[in-house]
């Protein structure tokens, strides 16, 4: 399949009170025509500011500082403001925010909020952007979707105002959907009810989706590729059956390891140690909380390695994972 999407060595900082936070630090992912792609990592890592920017819709205090973002063969990053907002966001790249709220005003219903967008975008008149929204509305499940066109935000359930946004961001048959947690908002019913219907309507359109997210198991239901993100760097790449069947950075499984699910009720669950805050200044970002980690680890600078077709690491010590994934197997088995 061909790339839709090539991100390369894309570096984002943040100047705060005189100081640099490197939110972002030489990152490359790519997504396919019609692929699901997810980008995994804990609150902070940096996953929503590679949305962002890609979008350019950073706050003041953010800036690119380097890197290509090639979109359907365009640097995204040599666009004017006035290219952007007429031919990338909206029309062919739409996002998905984590808080739906954010992405609706309150002062007008949602039917008029989604067919402004489209009139803007698809140049077409009032009757007919109606009943493209009402069919929208009809596809994400939205019950009563006429009487659902006049309502206002706040008359909607969390569920009802996510199905809307998940319209908008249809509405004008974009190339790419950028999913930002989309459902982490919701209780575990809704969430599921959700996934499934928007999962099944990727899949009808034929779009291509970068999921964020910090559940590994919505990533292993949606996705085919996977992101694993840490600290501003990309730690471990690769098909998601790839990795979750044959983790090879510690961070990983850390995460999968985390997982609540596969424990027995009041059993102690193993967390990643430490903070995301605790960053080296060079070698490896993950060193101090590495459970595997030596001096080698600081000594110089790891680039992400091809270990198998489309899997792909940052790790000098991957040979001990194995250890890990053992270790981890064992206690699985023994809370059985």
């Amino acid at each position: 399949m061909a790339n839709l999407l090539e991100i390369e060595n894309l570096r984002t900082y943040f100047e705060e009170n005189g100081s640099i936070v490197r939110a972002v630090d030489g990152v490359d992912l790519s997504v396919s025509e019609t692929e699901v792609v997810g980008l995994v990592g804990e609150s902070g890592s940096g996953k929503t500011t590679v949305a962002n920017s890609l979008l350019r819709i950073l706050p003041e205090a953010g800036k690119i500082v380097a890197g290509r973002m090639i979109f359907k063969a365009i640097n995204i990053r040599e666009l004017s403001e006035k290219e952007m907002q007429s031919k990338i966001r909206g029309t062919e790249i739409s996002m998905i925010f984590q808080d739906p709220q954010v992405s609706l005003n309150p002062l007008f219903t949602v039917g008029e909020q989604i067919t402004s967008v489209l009139k803007l975008h698809q140049h077409i008149g009032r009757k007919e952007a109606r009943a493209k929204a009402i069919n929208l509305f009809r596809k994400v499940e939205v019950s009563d979707p006429e009487s659902r066109f006049r309502s206002y935000p706040h008359e909607l359930s969390g569920g009802m105002i996510q199905r809307v946004t998940i319209a908008m961001a249809m509405s004008c048959q974009p190339s790419l959907i950028i999913a930002d947690e989309p459902t982490t908002a919701l209780d575990v019913t809704i969430q599921n009810q959700v996934l499934n219907e928007f999962k099944n309507l990727i899949s009808e359109i034929g779009v291509s989706v970068l999921w964020i997210t910090h559940d590994l198991g919505v990533i292993k239901r949606v996705c085919d590729y996977v992101n694993v993100m840490y600290a501003g760097t990309l730690m471990e790449q690769g098909a998601v059956e790839t990795v979750f069947e044959n983790p090879l950075h510690p961070y990983t499984h850390g995460l999968l390891g985390s997982n609540p699910i596969q424990y027995r009720p009041k059993s102690k669950i193993p967390t990643v140690i430490g903070e995301l805050r605790e960053i080296p200044l060079q070698g490896c970002k993950f060193y101090p909380r590495c459970p595997i980690r030596n001096e080698d680890c600081l000594q110089e600078t790891i680039n992400l390695r091809e270990v198998n077709e489309n899997h792909r690491i940052r790790c000098i010590r991957a040979e001990d994972a194995e250890a890990l994934l053992r270790s981890r197997n064992h206690d699985l088995q023994g809370a059985c």
